[in-house]
Formats: C-alpha cells, structure tokens, sequence
C-alpha cells in the first residue's frame, strides 16, 4: 500500500463521515443560534430552553435525511467491499 492509496482512503472515510452528520450538525447549529437570539432578546437565561429544542430539531432531522445519510453509507460500504481484493494487495 502507498501513501497515496492510504491518503485517498483516508479522504473517502472523512468525507463520507461529514456528509453523514453534515444535516445534524446544521440542524443543531441553525435551531441554537436561533434560541440564543430568542434568549438575548428576551433576556431569559434558562439552559433547558437551549437544550430541548436543539434535541427536537437534530431527531426530526434525522428523520428527514435518514435515506440521504444511509445511501452515503452504504455506498462507501458497497465501495470497501467492493474493492477489497484490491485493498489487500
């Protein structure tokens, strides 16, 4: 194995493990800078006010990007296997 394989490797599991949690993470983030402008607006202080809606909106978007983040998945799975032969040479 040269370095370039285990680089080009390395770059595919990266890539395919941002992609994956790419939708959460913007949920997440999108839905907390929103509350934290609700709260500094407001001037409430409270953390559970952050913490809920943060969980809600990271669920209902793993219900919508579920399929999205399993196709990525499972293609670099399909890959792997796919390839393995050419892997262990």
């Amino acid at each position: 194995m040269s370095v370039a394989f285990i680089s080009g490797f390395a770059f595919k599991a990266i890539r395919t493990v941002f992609l994956a949690a790419l939708p959460l993470l913007l949920a997440g983030l999108i839905t907390g800078v929103m509350i934290s402008i609700f709260q500094a607006v407001t001037s409430i202080s409270d953390q559970s006010l952050v913490f809920i809606p943060k969980v809600i909106a990271v669920m209902l978007s793993l219900l919508i990007f579920l399929p999205w983040i399993l196709g990525i998945l499972t293609g670099f799975t399909v890959e792997l296997f796919t390839n393995f032969p050419i892997y262990i040479q």
